[in-house]
This record gives C-alpha cells, sequence and structure tokens, in this order.
C-alpha cells in the first residue's frame, strides 16, 4: 500500500454527476459479529469488502466461523454462541473495529485469543475496553492499556458493567454486541460523556434486527437480556453515508450538482447529520425515498459540533478552506486516537495548502485564504486522502500521497472520482 505512487487531482468546473457509493462499513462489521453469534445461517446482502471488513471476516474465520462469499452475499454460519479460541494470534493491522469487536467477542470463546495490530494501532488506547471485560468476569491484559490484547474466554459473567466510551463508542457497542451470550443479563452502563452516539444506535438497530431484546433506559444506561439471542436472517447492509461525504462535499465546492442513490433519509448512520451542515453553509439539499440531491452555492463559515458524525471532520475541515468566514469545528477530541491524529493532521495539511488553522483541545479553527498546490501527506489514513482530494477539484496542484490507503473503507473511491474530476 506504501508503495503506491502519488496520484495528482485534475481540477473540474462543475461537479454533476450521480455517484454510487460503498455499503456501509459500519453496518457490515455489526452484522458479521452478530451473525457469527446466532442460531442457524445468515446472508448478509451487499456487505462492505473494504479493507477492514476482510480484515474482520479473516479473523472470524480463525475463530472456527463459516463464511462464504457468493456475488454480493456473504453466507455466515452461526455459533449459537459456542465457539472456540483460534489457534494462532489474530493481527488486524489498524482495523479498529476489528480490534474492538472481537475483544469482547473473544470474552465468549473458550481458550485464549490474543489479539494484536500494526503500529499505529499499538498507539489507539483499549484500556477502557480491557477494564470493562474484567469487571464482567473476562480476563484480559493489555500493554499498559495499548494493544497486543489477551483475552482468556468462556467466563463472560455479564451483569452490571461500567464503560468509559468517550474515547471510542466502539468499547460500548462490543460490549453490546455481544452481550446477549453472557452468563446473566447485563445491565451496560457508560459512566462518561459519548463519543459518537449513533453509533451505538446503529449497534443496537442490528442486535434486534436478529432478535435480541434490548432496551434503552436512557443514553448512558442499556439492559440486554440473555435469554433472547441471535437468530440467523437475511440482513441488508445500506449504503455508507460517510463514502457519501466526499461527492456531496464535491458537489458543494464546485456549485455543481451530485444525486446519490440509495442512501436512505431514514438511515440511523449519524454522518447522514452531514447534509444539514451543508445546507447551513449554503447548500440546497432534496431527500427523497430512493436517494439525496445536492446543489453548491456559494459557502458560508459555520460552527458545529461534529460529535456525533466524526469521520465527516476531514471533509468538512477541507471544504471549511474555502468558505467565506471562518469555521469552528467542535467537541472531537476523540479524533487523536484514529488511524492517525486526525486534528494534528488536518491542522499541518490545511497549513500546507495555505489554511489558516488553530488547533484546539476538541476541534478547529479554520481562517479560509489564499491556497495553492501542494503535496499531501495521508497518514496512511483513507479519510484524509479522500477529503483533500475534495480540495484538488478547485485549486491546481494537489497531489495526494500514498492514494491506495482508501481501500480501508472504500476500494472503488478513485473509480468513482474519476467520473467527478479533470471536467470542463
Amino acid at each position: 500500500m506504501m508503495g503506491e505512487p502519488a496520484r495528482r487531482i485534475r481540477p473540474t468546473k462543475r461537479v454533476d454527476a450521480e455517484v454510487h457509493v460503498p455499503p456501509s462499513k459500519s453496518y457490515t462489521n455489526r452484522a458479521l459479529i452478530v451473525a457469527a453469534l446466532a442460531e442457524g445461517a445468515s446472508q448478509l446482502v451487499r456487505p462492505s469488502l473494504s479493507d477492514d471488513s476482510r480484515v474482520l471476516i479473516d479473523s472470524l474465520k480463525k475463530f472456527g466461523i463459516g463464511i462464504i462469499e457468493r456475488g454480493d452475499i456473504l453466507e455466515v454460519d452461526g455459533t449459537a454462541g459456542h465457539f472456540h479460541a483460534p489457534a494462532t494470534e489474530i493481527f488486524v493491522g489498524n482495523a479498529g473495529t476489528a480490534m474492538r469487536f472481537l475483544s469482547a467477542f473473544a470474552g465468549l470463546a473458550e481458550g485464549t485469543t490474543v489479539i494484536d495490530g500494526d503500529e499505529q494501532m499499538r498507539r489507539r488506547p483499549i484500556g477502557d475496553l480491557l477494564s470493562a471485560l474484567q469487571f464482567a468476569g473476562v480476563k484480559t491484559a493489555g500493554k499498559n492499556g495499548f494493544p497486543p490484547v489477551t483475552i482468556v474466554g468462556g467466563n463472560f459473567l455479564g451483569g452490571r458493567i461500567g464503560i468509559r466510551a468517550s474515547i471510542s463508542s466502539q468499547f460500548a457497542s462490543s460490549l453490546l454486541l455481544s452481550a446477549p451470550y453472557a452468563k446473566r443479563p447485563v445491565t451496560l452502563h457508560i459512566t462518561d460523556e459519548i463519543s459518537s452516539l449513533p453509533y451505538i444506535d446503529m449497534s443496537l438497530h442490528v442486535m434486534r434486527s436478529f432478535g435480541a431484546d434490548v432496551k434503552v433506559i436512557d443514553q448512558r444506561n442499556y439492559d440486554v437480556s440473555n435469554t433472547q439471542k441471535y437468530i440467523g436472517r437475511e440482513f441488508h447492509i445500506e449504503a455508507d453515508a460517510t463514502a457519501a461525504s466526499y461527492f456531496l462535499a464535491a458537489a458543494a465546492l464546485t456549485g455543481g450538482r451530485v444525486r446519490i442513490p440509495d442512501l436512505s433519509p431514514d438511515s440511523l448512520q449519524g454522518d447522514l447529520k452531514f447534509l444539514r451542515v451543508l445546507a447551513d453553509m449554503g447548500c440546497t439539499v432534496v431527500q427523497h425515498s430512493s436517494g439525496v440531491d445536492l446543489r453548491g452555492t456559494r459557502l458560508f463559515g459555520t460552527e458545529v459540533d461534529m460529535n456525533a458524525m466524526p469521520d465527516c471532520v476531514p471533509t468538512l475541515a477541507v471544504l471549511a478552506a474555502f468558505a467565506e468566514g471562518p469555521t469552528r469545528i467542535g467537541n472531537v477530541a476523540h479524533l487523536q486516537y484514529k488511524e492517525t491524529n486526525r486534528l494534528t493532521a488536518l491542522a499541518a495539511e490545511l497549513r500546507r495548502m495555505g489554511t489558516g488553522v488553530e488547533l484546539l483541545d476538541d476541534g478547529l479553527i479554520i481562517h479560509p485564504q489564499s491556497l495553492h498546490g501542494a503535496e499531501i501527506e495521508t497518514y496512511n489514513d483513507h479519510r484524509m486522502a479522500m477529503s483533500f482530494a475534495i480540495a484538488g477539484l478547485k485549486i491546481d496542484g494537489i497531489v495526494i500521497k500514498n492514494p491506495a490507503c482508501v481501500s480501508k473503507s472504500f476500494p472503488g473511491f478513485w473509480e468513482e472520482f474519476g467520473k467527478i474530476e479533470g471536467k470542463e
């Protein structure tokens, strides 16, 4: 991946296109965990086949889960919650959902599981999740709160579990997804501010779709029955709202139009709220049952709490560099713990293009200034590559280093992007 030649972006006068975005990686990975635990077979229709999802598929196979790819369907043979730890160590690279979701999943497996990742993954905290698992009866070990992790499974007691979720909502989702197979009912109590709450809603949606009994007491307290298990079923994966954000931003930036079919206005994906941000900046948004249309115009700076849609922060930050007036992005301190420290990375690369940036503890203030072309460092972070590609539609000379890193979430990104760049 690192050896891929840099990609120079071709400016375009005005985007006018229909763009097809991939299935949701977040929904796919949740459905994979649930289907693996379910009784009977499941069919995941049009799943994400991004690098992150393939890492999770390969990891589940090491637990003995039968997963077969047939066209645009993944067939998953459920275990009814009875499975064993892998004979070999699991390596997840920098796939955060795989590391987090598999940690609780491994707590149900008979035997000892070791999960490791690359150097960046070893810098992403997981201590809060390991502590919660220990409280639930699972023996765990990490390296000072970081991967690699060791999970001794088979004794997931359940009961009342406290979890800190300010670093990642995936900690809470990990426990929830595996909770129906604990030895006792689970009451999950989130002890601090939740980052990215919509992702927990997505986890609950998948759980309930497969038959789990989970009650939301309030945003910090959840009751999960251990008597209603998952039942295998057919589950359709919806289009990825985060992937759509890059093309929505492209239309916004060029004063053009983009149509994205199959993006449901009823989706629980938090990143669908990015449409509201674009509307506040001056765009015209039309949502209908068959997708979304966006028309761009003059862009104005804004002030927005992005906690519910952190993956759209890079997209907004790049767009803000072209707006009239400053933009303040707040309440996203947890972006420090993503594939890279996205706050410092965004500040560095925006400045490289000539943008004025104030780096805050929990966000950024972006002051538009005269912009120029630049070679953009992506830090092997897919979202950095895709968001800064948008800048190259407006200003000449934007070069994206390591463009292949987009395969982590959107393997076909450059193919779709090629449909909108270089247009007169």
